[in-house]
């Protein structure tokens, strides 16, 4: 993806490309439950120290997901915020049926 301005939608569509197989997106989904469960966890203990483990596992799983399966470095480093929030996208869209793990 070049460095020109583009707005969340095409930055999605990209991302989507990006994420085609089936074991990226299921390591996506796995790091998004656990990020979710981890600020639950948070939330009702007030244990903010295990806030830590959000990028940890976040980043960790997804960025092993491209380095095994899609041999490439993910777009993190020059899209962080709009990473993020496609994450959590893609994440709804899987359990919504509207993306499917397998194209």
């Amino acid at each position: 993806m070049e460095a020109k301005k583009i707005n969340f939608a095409e930055f999605y569509e990209f991302y989507l490309i990006e994420h085609q197989k089936m074991w990226i997106r299921i390591f996506h989904a796995v790091a998004t439950t656990v990020i979710i469960f981890v600020i639950g966890y948070v939330v009702y203990s007030g244990k903010e120290r295990f806030l830590w483990y959000i990028p940890i596992v976040g980043f960790g799983l997804a960025w092993f997901s491209h380095a095994v399966f899609g041999k490439k470095v993910p777009q993190t480093y020059k899209y962080p915020l709009w990473t993020i929030f496609s994450d959590f996208k893609m994440f709804f869209e899987l359990l919504t049926g509207k993306l499917k793990f397998k194209e």
